[in-house]
């Protein structure tokens, strides 16, 4: 009886040992697919996608430092790829949205000297070209016409009485001319007013500077009081490239970046400008401020409305830098793959900085000549989310 016990017990115990072996062998492996490495499963069958059988793979261990090793199968599939780290020169680059728009300080106004009624606008639509000297309207005043009566008549008494020694003509034609200038006559015009000694009931008004009409405050037949603008006329042999930036970024804005406008509807041509203004005042609803760039015009060729991009340079310097995609980033940090050795990887914290179209600075984490992960960051973090069941920078944290 005792020798049939003892049978059973070391049959028990044998059956219990290889059904633990069979769970731990179970355990270390898993099946997947070559052609879809994302399929995974605890037992063999085919694969959903491709419909081919799934190979058994052998579980991967990562000690508590995050280390992942994979196979070859996996590095080749995955184009894992890694590269060191070196120094090298970096430089900051900022793109902003911008419009171009009419330099205002190259802008003037064609305004009235004296009251009176509009007899003929020379230029009545927007965009036409005033070029300096040209005649822009015509005005009936009765101040204008009263001072230049009282001009001729001075002149005919002077011409009567030039040997009267009381009265000094020469002041009093002096005084009556500056009057003219004053109200916007020319010394051509006066000096024939002078020769005809007749006064024209409309007088021409030419215009002292040339531009394009931007703005037509006025039609034929309306009445003018003096300082009203009939013309706002702007020069395009510069203009601004108005960018808004977030404040957010105003801390990356340095007084020594370069700045490149770039016009997308010619061609990606880049035009080199100076930094002229930046608002001190943040709008508080939109938290965007507003930057001026002045760029020159040859040919007028550049509209203003034209979109554009205004892209800030920051000088280059000396640093440890990587391509963009070897760096993954969230709200949480920065994080890169460094090999540790053959097929183990981890995955360390970065400190970044600056950044351009390709490259990132890394401030700080890593050191001259380490081997990074270059090429297939990404699929390093997901296989540790499904070995893990947590993201990497999560494990850093804590």
């Amino acid at each position: 009886m005792k020798n049939s016990i003892l049978i059973f017990l070391t049959f028990a115990f044998f059956s219990c040992t290889t059904k633990v072996a069979e769970q731990t062998a179970e355990n270390d492996f898993y099946y997947t697919c070559s052609m879809d490495p994302q399929v995974v499963a605890n037992k063999p069958g085919k694969c959903p996608i491709c419909k081919m059988d799934l190979t058994i793979v052998k579980k991967q261990v990562m000690n508590v430092y995050g280390d992942l090793e994979l196979s070859e199968q996996q590095i080749q599939l995955g184009n894992i790829k890694t590269d060191s780290i070196h120094n090298g020169s970096i430089g900051d680059e900022m793109v902003l949205t911008a419009t171009l728009n009419f330099n205002q300080l190259l802008s003037s106004a064609i305004s009235a000297r004296v009251s009176g009624r509009i007899e003929k606008l020379y230029f009545k639509n927007l965009g036409d070209y005033i070029k300096k000297g040209d005649p822009v309207f015509d005005l009936y005043s009765e101040e204008l016409n009263n001072a230049k009566q009282e001009y001729v008549l001075i002149l005919n008494k002077q011409r009567i009485f030039e040997n009267e020694p009381l009265i000094n003509f020469q002041q009093l034609v002096q005084a009556a001319k500056n009057k003219l200038l004053l109200w916007g006559m020319s010394e051509i015009q006066i000096q024939e007013l002078a020769k005809n000694k007749n006064s024209q009931p409309f007088t021409t008004f030419y215009s002292q500077v040339s531009g394009y009409i931007t703005a037509l405050n006025n039609k034929e037949a309306d009445y003018l009081m003096e300082g009203n603008s009939l013309y706002q006329v702007s020069n395009l042999d510069q203009l601004w490239a108005e960018a808004q930036v977030y404040t957010s970024q105003l801390a990356d804005m340095s007084s020594n970046s370069i700045a490149t406008v770039r016009i997308p509807n010619m061609d990606e041509k880049e035009i080199q400008g100076n930094i002229e203004f930046v608002n001190p005042e943040i709008n508080p609803a939109t938290r965007i401020n507003l930057i001026r760039v002045t760029i020159p015009n040859a040919g007028h060729k550049l509209k203003p409305g034209m979109a554009a991009y205004v892209i800030l340079k920051s000088p280059a310097r000396k640093s440890l830098s990587l391509p963009l995609h070897a760096v993954i980033r969230d709200s949480k940090g920065a994080s890169v793959w460094i090999e540790t050795r053959k097929n183990h990887f981890k995955s360390v914290l970065v400190e970044t900085g600056l950044e351009n179209e390709d490259r990132i600075e890394i401030k700080s984490g890593l050191k001259n000549g380490q081997s990074v992960v270059i090429s297939g960051a990404y699929l390093l973090n997901s296989e540790y989310v499904f070995k893990k069941g947590n993201i990497p920078l999560e494990t850093h944290q804590h």
